[in-house]
């Protein structure tokens, strides 16, 4: 049985987890119900203490939830759990009713996302989406959902910037996710915005998943498992990520699967959804992170040993892809890291 919802968990030395409060609604895809408790329920600080308490509920008190498979789940909380959410998940679900057909909130749906405290980040994966577009939550900003949903979901709500192609979208304090694998690609996210890119790779590792997939990476990939009839470009993508420290050039890439750069290029963007120059400099960011977070390397090293060749270079990547500096983006980590706790540095 969860904590009392009304008492977040406190450790004798003052340690207060980060609580997570995942809205569970009828008709909910169970998939997705369990991102947010895999994800968020794997960090620890330096002492092993949990970063994250995860709470299930529901709009109504304790008591079965309905699934989209041929189980229901039992919620421990009511919405009265909402109230102490530091981050609101809002999976997916196939039930919405008015939500999805008008727009327009039931009364039970209204009164507990009223007990959403306004300084509580709100998260929605995949149609999730319509729960925050409803309550208004969305109107004037960008968001995503499922490729499928998108058309309908700008067309019902014109006051949303519908972004159909994106795995996600960071809009500070509300984040909207496409479906399923993209729920976990937010989640890590939110994990790596919170206490850096080291603590964010050690979930992903455990979960055996990739430890970062770009928010603007697109939805639909062509290939994203290549035809075993036709060459892939995965060897060169391992090939190249053993290398980051040194000058790669498209042309190198190619010769490594044996194909023209025009062919490569086109096969590498079916199998990511990037180019291969956006993928490399993704990859040597992400390096860089990590480097400034575990290591006492200079910035000048890092950026070597990143790829950037230079710290200015390495200094414009980070502030286009985080809005902060190497200096700063260290400084925020470490000083997080000495305290055990989060740094909310956007990424």
């Amino acid at each position: 049985m969860l904590s009392d919802p009304a008492e977040p968990l406190h450790s004798p030395a003052g340690h207060r987890p980060h609580r997570v409060v995942v809205l569970a609604l009828d008709g909910l895809l169970p998939f997705e119900l369990g991102i947010p408790h895999r994800v968020f329920g794997r960090p620890r600080d330096e002492r092993g203490r949990p970063l994250y308490e995860v709470v299930t509920c529901s709009v109504r008190p304790p008591g079965p939830v309905e699934t989209d498979a041929d189980f229901t789940v039992h919620v421990p909380n009511g919405p009265e759990a909402l109230a102490t959410a530091d981050t609101v998940m809002i999976p997916a679900c196939y039930e919405l009713g008015p939500v999805f057909e008008r727009g327009e909130l039931t009364d039970e749906l209204a009164d507990a996302l009223g007990r959403i405290p306004p300084a509580a980040r709100i998260a929605s994966i995949c149609t999730g989406v319509y729960v925050l577009a409803a309550a208004g939550r969305l109107d004037g900003r960008r968001a995503t959902t499922h490729w499928a949903d998108a058309e309908r979901l700008q067309r019902l709500f014109p006051k949303i910037d519908v972004d159909p192609d994106v795995l996600f979208v960071d809009d500070g304090d509300i984040l909207t996710s496409a479906g399923v694998a993209a729920g976990i690609d937010l989640c890590l996210h939110m994990v790596r915005r919170d206490h850096g890119a080291a603590v964010a790779n050690d979930v992903a590792r455990r979960t055996v998943v990739p430890p970062h997939r770009d928010g603007g990476q697109a939805q639909y990939i062509q290939r994203p498992v290549p035809d075993p009839q036709q060459a892939s470009t995965s060897g060169a993508r391992a090939w190249a990520l053993g290398r980051l420290h040194e000058p790669i050039q498209l042309r190198d890439l190619a010769e490594r699967e044996s194909m023209s750069v025009r062919t490569f290029t086109r096969r590498f963007r079916e199998e990511t959804g990037v180019s291969p120059g956006q993928w490399l400099t993704r990859q040597r960011v992400e390096r860089a992170r990590y480097l400034l977070e575990a290591t006492e390397l200079t910035v000048d090293q890092v950026a070597r040993d990143a790829g950037f060749g230079t710290a200015q270079s390495m200094r414009a990547r980070l502030q286009a892809a985080l809005g902060v500096t190497p200096t700063a983006y260290r400084r925020t980590f470490r000083a997080a890291s000495e305290r055990g706790e989060g740094a909310a540095v956007a990424g």
